[in-house]
């Protein structure tokens, strides 16, 4: 009963925190764009153990990304996890080649240029054709994980500067804090983590926010 109400505090939180922040553009600015992108579901990925002890367990989720734009679009993708104990997880931190090379071969039929997500810009041509498809790969979060949140940045060039609520300068103004239009995907987890499979793992919500 405990956890279900912590879980929910943490709902009721994620939520108040959304609501006070500014929101996405309905109808963008003439220089702004926002990629067209289609996200796989959370999939584990499980390699086997060089050593003594568990195998090593990762999740991940596939990217693909279309430039609707008129004109090339440069990404800057960044991706991190969010558990509902807000443990804050960088893609690919802590994650072997060998993570991308299981899920590459895994998914070659459906997507065989896909990549690892880029450590630096990529550059998307405009148009179907030109789609690129993106591995994003997280380490195994702790077992009591009921629910995360994928952050998916760098998919469009919208911004916006807000004050910060307690930092100011010597003058004493408020410091400027700047927001991305960023991809925010709310999935629920079923059972242990050593016993959760992929049907485990239900998309609850999906969203564009800025952080």
């Amino acid at each position: 009963m405990m956890k279900s109400m912590c879980r929910m505090l943490v709902l009721l939180c994620g939520a108040a925190v959304g609501f006070a922040a500014p929101r996405p553009a309905i109808v963008q600015a003439p220089q702004q764009w926002t990629a067209q992108v289609m996200v796989e579901p959370l999939r584990m990925v499980v390699l086997a153990a060089p050593g003594p002890g568990a195998p090593g367990r990762y999740w991940y989720t596939v990217l693909s990304v279309e430039n609707t734009a008129l004109r090339a679009m440069d990404l800057y993708l960044q991706a991190d996890l969010l558990t509902d104990g807000f443990d804050l997880i960088p893609a690919g931190r802590s994650v072997p080649p060998e993570a991308f090379r299981i899920v590459k071969a895994r998914h070659t039929g459906t997507y065989p240029f896909l990549e690892d997500l880029p450590v630096t810009g990529t550059k998307v041509l405009q148009g179907p054709d030109h789609v690129r498809d993106f591995a994003v790969i997280w380490p195994d979060f702790g077992p009591e994980v009921k629910a995360v949140s994928l952050f998916i940045g760098g998919l469009s060039n919208e911004t916006v500067a807000i004050d910060h609520p307690t930092v100011k300068d010597p003058s004493g103004t408020a410091t400027k804090v700047f927001l991305k239009k960023t991809l925010q995907l709310d999935f629920t987890l079923k059972g242990e983590s050593d016993l959760r499979v992929d049907e485990n793992v239900q998309l609850a919500a999906s969203r564009w926010v800025m952080r």
